[in-house]
């Protein structure tokens, strides 16, 4: 079963910032940047990430070479993303929101890292890598005497243009290539699909580390439009929603559980800045319809809700379905919807075969945004890439380890994922369709289960629930969950929690739920 995304041509060098230099080139007073009130614009934008690419260049950091970037949300940080990419190297950030020990396990595993870019605040947590740190602030005096032009420089939509760290199943984590082409094509289809434009102004919500951050970090000067930052290294609602309130943001890329804060946020108070923009791109986990209905049917909302589906090593996004569409008579699950342009979906069996209508299968995604690899793997994980024949064509793909089914009307559907499963009590769980079961029950407003372990070492379901009001009894949960799931499904315990805690890329965050079982157990948890 094969999904197609329409097909639209490229231009011979898809190279993405060749497309903000285009706009720095016809309007070069508009504002680029806006951060804690300082404004940039296109031009001065483009002077310094052109002389950062010079320095690059001359201390031998050119195409093909990492760049590692440790700066939080600044004018900074876009200079040393544009100026790496103008160079012809790629950029891999180093979230300063990490702890210590994260930031010390991934510079490790980076291969051919040039160099570092630091601020003071940043510079002591990447100083263990062996790669030299050069602080933004020192390099001034020096960049000041370097050309404002673009550097000569050849760089062509097979390069790599960022790598991403994502978490590997073996616990190590894997540095994911994201070559040029794949994230054109995927900023193209954004502003071609849904008419992005230079008035499309952009808040980045996400932490920097994210997948998502970079297209969120970048579209906005691909169409044109103005790129604003929260000054925070931390998720910070109240200071987000300040800057919807007091700007014209008209689009917001985030993950769901980012969204649901925003929205809960936007209804406490009685605002209006999330009902007028005109689009948020969320996903990246299972999403919780129940948590955005009401906000979403608000009179005059005027907002596109974009359910996303993808995964870093293919450039982030591969499939979009307006929630508008979304019945939950209708779907048991929201749709994710159909692929972006020149991207295919493939849905397979074990063998690599094409399944059924109608069944289930991994999602295999090929087409322009498949990445380069992971450029630290040497083992299976690589294997995740590989290559079928279709119609007598070999077609590059990546497994994603994700389960799927289409719809009657061909829109993909995301079940959850294929090595999530657990086994427990004898048989098969995947938490996630739990985790629909429990946003169904009139009382709960969230809910997240996790697997823990007993004394011996034996798997059990723990469910965490955030009450719509009073603190929910076990009993009454747990009879009511039996209504519509079997026994073996239904979790052992039941804890009422405030809210469920999100990690810095805005997710669900189960290792600290896991935590909070270990040294909370059951009853009602801070």
């Amino acid at each position: 079963m094969i999904l197609q995304g329409k097909r639209v041509a490229l231009p011979p060098a898809p190279v993405v910032h060749r497309r903000f230099e285009a706009h720095a080139a016809a309007t070069p007073d508009a504002v680029a940047v806006v951060c804690a009130s300082r404004q940039v614009t296109y031009a001065e934008l483009d002077a310094r990430a052109n002389r950062f690419a010079h320095f690059l260049i001359t201390c031998g950091h050119g195409r093909g070479t990492k760049v590692g970037v440790c700066l939080d949300y600044s004018v900074d940080l876009l200079v040393a993303i544009l100026g790496t990419l103008k160079a012809g190297a790629a950029y891999v950030p180093f979230d300063p929101a990490y702890p210590a020990e994260r930031l010390r396990l991934l510079l490790g595993q980076v291969p051919g890292l040039g160099l570092i870019v630091a601020s003071p605040a940043t510079a002591a947590m990447v100083e263990s890598a062996s790669a030299e740190v050069v602080e933004f602030e020192q390099l001034s005096a020096h960049l000041a005497h370097l050309p404002a032009t673009a550097p000569d420089t050849t760089v062509t939509g097979d390069d790599v243009c960022y790598a991403v760290f994502t978490s590997g199943s073996t616990g190590t984590p894997k540095l994911t290539a994201v070559r040029h082409e794949g994230w054109f094509n995927l900023m193209n289809w954004l502003q071609l699909e849904y008419g992005l434009h230079s008035g499309s102004h952009n808040l980045v919500v996400s932490a920097f580390g994210f997948d998502l951050s970079q297209r969120a970090l970048m579209t906005p000067l691909f169409c044109g439009a103005t790129q604003y930052l929260v000054a925070s290294r931390n998720f910070d609602a109240m200071m987000a929603y300040r800057i919807l309130t007091q700007h014209e943001i008209r689009v917001v890329h985030c993950a769901s559980s980012t969204l649901y804060v925003l929205v809960d946020w936007e209804t406490a108070r009685g605002g209006d800045a999330l009902t007028r923009l005109d689009y948020v791109l969320f996903g990246g986990e299972a999403l919780k319809a129940e948590r955005l209905t009401g906000w979403a049917r608000r009179e005059g909302n005027t907002c596109t809700l974009l359910h996303q589906y993808g995964v870093a090593e293919c450039t982030d996004v591969a499939t979009s379905y307006d929630l508008a569409g979304y019945r939950p008579g209708e779907h048991d699950i929201p749709p994710v919807g159909r692929p972006a342009y020149n991207t295919d979906i493939h849905l397979l069996d074990e063998q690599l075969r094409g399944v059924a209508a109608g069944e289930q299968g991994e999602i295999c995604i090929s087409g322009a945004g498949v990445g380069a690899g992971y450029l630290n793997g040497t083992g299976p994980e690589n294997e995740k890439f590989t290559t079928i024949v279709v119609d007598g064509t070999p077609r590059r793909l990546y497994r994603t380890g994700d389960r799927g089914h289409l719809t009657e009307a061909g829109e993909l559907v995301v079940a959850g994922r294929m090595d999530a499963q657990v086994k427990v009590r004898g048989m098969r769980i995947d938490p996630t369709d739990i985790e629909r079961a429990l946003g169904r029950l009139d009382g709960i407003r969230e809910a997240a289960v996790v697997v823990t372990y007993t004394g011996s070492g034996e798997a059990e379901l723990s469910a965490f629930i955030v009450p719509a009001g009073e603190d929910l009894a076990e009993d009454d949960v747990r009879t009511r969950l039996l209504a519509t799931l079997p026994r073996n499904m239904v979790p052992v315990r039941f804890t009422n929690i405030r809210s469920i805690p999100l990690s810095p890329h805005g997710k669900v965050d189960r290792a600290a739920l896991a935590d909070a079982f270990r040294y909370a157990g059951s009853g009602t948890a801070a």
